[in-house]
């Protein structure tokens, strides 16, 4: 359940809703409300056409950054104590409580790429994948590695994820086999999604992601481990990670997140020119991931956390995501999105996957009413959540949930 204090004005974060009329429009969340920014617009209370009968927010995401603060700081006005009677009014037609609404992807997605940009998870999977060598392989600590994911499978927090088949083979196996996933796993991460483009062939300044990247959602990269143990030599991750990326609907925007903005860790060795900054990049968001089986939905038992984790640690940051994914020339869109990878700590409950959380199965999670988990099965929810909290200030991104079936 979203907590309202989760949304106030400090937050407002972007999405797109329907009725029971089913015409999709933008909209903000503000306490125990959805406020139709469609209807603001339509009563000259808003000055900004792109949100205006707009199914997906690509159009305003594309007006850029000086458009972005502008609509956020009218609607501050409008939605604060110093907005007069008539503003009110406009703004008492344009709510809608939040059970009334719809939610949906925000954006229309082009282009999806997956980083792997926590040094914490990179480790613990080198560790598991390959003990007693080094965990790091030699490029980690110098280049933003990430992957392109299927935009075409990027679903609503809420979708069911139907378990994916494909090819695996057993260590003691002959030949490969054609079935269900049987090792199903989650990553816990945040995506961000890009505002205006580039020019195909130029790239974009690690110290320019302020002017191109909108705001953060939470996302949820479904992943096969048997899948992609057997398909990832030598190209990467295909169909282990295609079938479903989940993502939650509100983007909370960067300008929401400045207050908690905080100093990156230390690299070592130093970044390349191209992907040093002048400013910190690193954010300080709580997450947490819960699980929930069928059978503790029966019994009446509630989701259980199984991971709390921080954001802040991240090795590579969006900024340096951002002008390693363009360095070559490559153009991005509006609307594209970026997941961070999996975020994870190295303390135990902090990691952000199922291979970390058992070790692969070796330490299987206890859950209520005497079942375990090493991976996925059939009927589990997972939920993720996400908020950043200093003193009074509280910015709440929800959350993103998906249930498996078979």
């Amino acid at each position: 359940m979203m907590d309202p204090r989760d949304f106030g004005l400090a937050n407002l974060p972007f999405g797109i809703v329907s009725d029971r009329t089913g015409r999709r429009r933008p909209a903000v969340a503000f306490e125990d409300r959805i406020i139709d920014l469609d209807a603001l617009v339509d009563g000259n209370q808003l000055d900004e056409e792109s949100l205006l009968a707009a199914e997906t927010l690509n159009a305003f995401l594309s007006r850029g950054r000086a458009a972005w603060r502008t609509v956020r700081a009218r609607l501050q006005h409008l939605l604060g104590p110093q907005a007069d009677r008539a503003e009110r009014g406009h703004v008492e037609k344009a709510s809608l409580p939040r059970d009334a609404v719809t939610m949906h992807i925000p954006v229309a997605i082009g282009d999806y790429v997956d980083f792997y940009s926590s040094i914490e998870h990179a480790t613990n999977l080198g560790r598991i994948l390959r003990p007693g060598g080094d965990p790091l392989l030699p490029n980690y600590r110098h280049i933003p590695i990430g992957y392109h994911g299927r935009s075409a499978t990027v679903v609503a927090s809420g979708t069911p994820v139907r378990r994916p088949h494909g090819q695996t083979k057993a260590p003691d196996a002959d030949a490969p086999s054609f079935g269900p996933s049987r090792l199903l796993d989650v990553e816990l991460e945040l995506g961000w999604i890009a505002g205006p483009g580039n020019v195909h062939g130029e790239p974009i300044a690690a110290d320019a992601a302020g002017d191109h990247v909108f705001g953060y959602v939470l996302l949820n990269d479904w992943s096969a481990r048997d899948i992609q143990g057997w398909e990832y030599q030598p190209l990467g991750p295909f169909l282990s990670k295609s079938f479903a990326t989940s993502i939650s609907p509100w983007i909370v925007t960067l300008d929401a997140l400045e207050p908690f903005r905080v100093a990156e860790p230390a690299r070592d060795p130093q970044p390349l020119p191209y992907l040093r900054t002048r400013e910190p990049w690193s954010y300080d968001v709580e997450l947490e991931m819960a699980l929930q089986t069928a059978r503790m939905r029966e019994h009446g038992h509630p989701p259980l956390t199984i991971s709390r984790t921080n954001f802040r640690a991240m090795y590579w940051t969006l900024a340096q995501q951002l002008a390693h994914v363009t360095s070559n020339g490559a153009a991005i869109r509006p609307g594209d999105l970026f997941g961070s990878g999996t975020i994870s700590g190295s303390e135990p409950g902090t990691q952000g996957s199922f291979v970390e959380l058992t070790w692969r199965g070796r330490d299987p999670l206890a859950l209520p009413g005497g079942e375990s988990r090493t991976f996925l099965e059939d009927g589990d929810t997972v939920i993720m959540r996400g908020r950043a909290v200093r003193g009074d200030v509280r910015i709440g991104f929800g959350e993103v949930s998906g249930t498996i079936v078979g």
